[in-house]
């Protein structure tokens, strides 16, 4: 079957970096889908495995985090899938991606895709609505009534794309992104934002002119080094404060007067220890893909970048690197 992977980590103007590949097609286990994959989206995760996550000597590795398929065929364990069934996942890291004709999954992880969207619609939902809601309703535990101010922090990424849905739809808090240019600030608003301020500026002063001193709950999505001056500023006294990026050095001493909660998030920490509630990313793609069928939120696809093969996979990656992307990028077909 066709594939695109790499056997050395390379930048990404590196013809090599990503190859187009013939491998064999792959055996599901018993608790495995066989998925016949029609889109994909591209995540920081694949540029960041690509550059750190050499394979070994004569192997090569398959990237691909955010998968829409048909099921062709189920473990002998499978509980809640059968053949013919449209799914979409995130999977694991642990596995080899979905950038490939075919791809096995984890039955666990995967839920049914939305009826009402398109393949390349569908495939730019899974990781990142996942990552949000683990990030929103997990760890900081926000729960439907709470009241209060949400900072988001990168909302035009692929993340805040949809948290600003999520948080919009399953909350009641005032949802406040952070966006450096007019094109991020206006798919921002459109997204729900009820404020959008400049994470060039200091925040304070962009707070109280909405009138607010603080902000309850901040999601730190990227550049958490650089903001953590102005988030240890603007966080309310025992707030909640969530981060996904990989800042060098996380200082959270700062935050022990306010006694704030500081939350990791890595939506692959379910499926890497296979923890007892492995099934709950399953759960949040079926109730998100309910929320998309009932219009209540919609798809973050930023841009269409073309069929699955290693030359505009390239061009994701490069696209990604330069941290100047809106919403998804997705490929589909090959």
């Amino acid at each position: 079957m066709k594939a695109v992977g790499y056997r050395q980590s390379l930048p990404v103007s590196d013809p090599q970096s990503l190859i187009d590949l013939e491998i064999p097609m792959p055996v599901p286990g018993p608790r495995d889908l066989l998925v016949e994959i029609k889109a994909v989206a591209v995540n920081p995760v694949d540029t960041k495995v690509r550059k750190r996550a050499a394979p070994p000597p004569g192997e090569v590795r398959i990237l691909g985090w955010d998968a829409v398929g048909v099921v062709q065929e189920a473990g002998s364990a499978v509980q809640n899938f059968g053949p013919g069934e449209h799914v979409f996942y995130a999977g694991a890291l642990a596995r080899q991606g979905c950038n490939a004709e075919f791809q096995v999954v984890d039955e666990r992880l995967v839920g049914r895709a939305p009826r009402t969207l398109p393949w390349a619609e569908a495939a730019a939902l899974p990781l990142t609505s996942i990552t949000a809601w683990e990030m929103l309703f997990d760890r900081m535990k926000i729960a439907p009534d709470a009241e209060g101010a949400l900072l988001i922090i990168g909302g035009a990424g692929g993340v805040g794309s949809i948290m600003i849905q999520l948080a919009r739809k399953r909350t009641s808090l005032t949802v406040i992104a952070t966006a450096s240019r007019a094109e991020t600030e206006s798919w921002c608003r459109s997204l729900g934002a009820h404020h959008v301020i400049d994470h060039r500026k200091p925040f304070r002063p962009q707070l109280e002119a909405l009138g607010l001193a603080y902000v309850d709950y901040i999601a730190a999505l990227t550049d958490t080094d650089q903001h953590l001056d102005a988030i240890a500023d603007v966080i309310a006294p025992q707030g909640r404060f969530s981060v996904i990026d990989d800042p060098p050095v996380l200082d959270i001493m700062r935050f022990k007067g306010k006694s704030v909660s500081i939350h990791w998030e890595l939506m692959f920490t379910r499926s890497t220890f296979e923890t007892s509630d492995m099934e709950t990313q399953g759960k949040i793609l079926e109730q998100v893909g309910a929320l998309v069928d009932k219009s209540d939120i919609r798809t973050t696809l930023g841009g269409h970048l073309g069929k699955i093969n290693a030359e505009n996979l390239r061009k994701a990656h490069a696209l990604l690197e330069s941290g100047k992307t809106r919403g998804k990028l997705v490929l589909e077909g090959f």
